[in-house]
């Protein structure tokens, strides 16, 4: 997917933060290969994002399935990186998690401390979305799924919940992550399910 964004800033965006901000939040965004998590991390962050991305070669033929993203020619290798400001006392922290399937090993210690995640999902590949599902269950990490949509919307949203065997309670949408609107939908609907979770648990 391209990164370029279809929502233009109005305003330059801040490159430090206010000296107000005392609240720093972490969000991972995880999902198969592919599926779009460094343009959605690129398109929201207010700071030059941090990429790990590297040229694809022939040393992962036979070890990357490239089913259904065959075009693609870059790939994360370790994670990526970028931020936005919440309001003047809270800003997120976003961590984009490469998606093969040999760089699964990283999750778990890019979920350590998150307040959530973002589950990014391609109907061409779901089966990718499986090993994030159940490792955030496992946690106990609140998540949100978002399908992003590359132009086929041949697949419902209870199409999809269904495939991927999705509790009623998590949040799953759509989105386009090369826009930063609807790319910030999708935080937004994270923070809000996150909000839901606390006020509904036990005192």
């Amino acid at each position: 997917m391209h990164s370029t964004t279809s929502e233009t800033p109005t305003a330059d965006p801040p490159r430090s933060l206010p000296p107000t901000v005392d609240q720093a939040l972490k969000i991972a965004v995880v999902g198969g290969f592919g599926v779009g998590k460094t343009t959605l991390v690129r398109s929201v962050s207010e700071i030059r994002p941090l990429n790990t991305e590297e040229t694809m070669t022939r040393a992962g033929t036979g070890i990357d399935d490239l089913n259904g993203v065959e075009d693609k020619r870059t790939t994360t290798v370790a994670f990526d990186f970028g931020r936005i400001t919440l309001d003047a006392t809270s800003v997120l922290y976003l961590f984009g998690a490469p998606g093969q399937e040999r760089f699964w090993f990283l999750w778990d210690r890019l979920f350590s401390g998150a307040l959530g995640a973002v589950v990014l999902v391609d109907t061409r590949r779901l089966d990718d979305s499986f090993f994030a599902i159940d490792r955030l269950e496992a946690q106990g990490t609140p998540f949100v799924v978002a399908h992003n949509d590359f132009g086929e919307g041949t697949h419902s949203l209870e199409e999809i919940r269904a495939a991927l065997d999705l509790d009623p309670q998590v949040p799953l949408l759509r989105c386009d992550a090369r826009d930063r609107g609807s790319a910030k939908h999708v935080l937004i609907a994270l923070v809000e399910h996150i909000r839901t979770l606390i006020a509904q648990a036990p005192r």
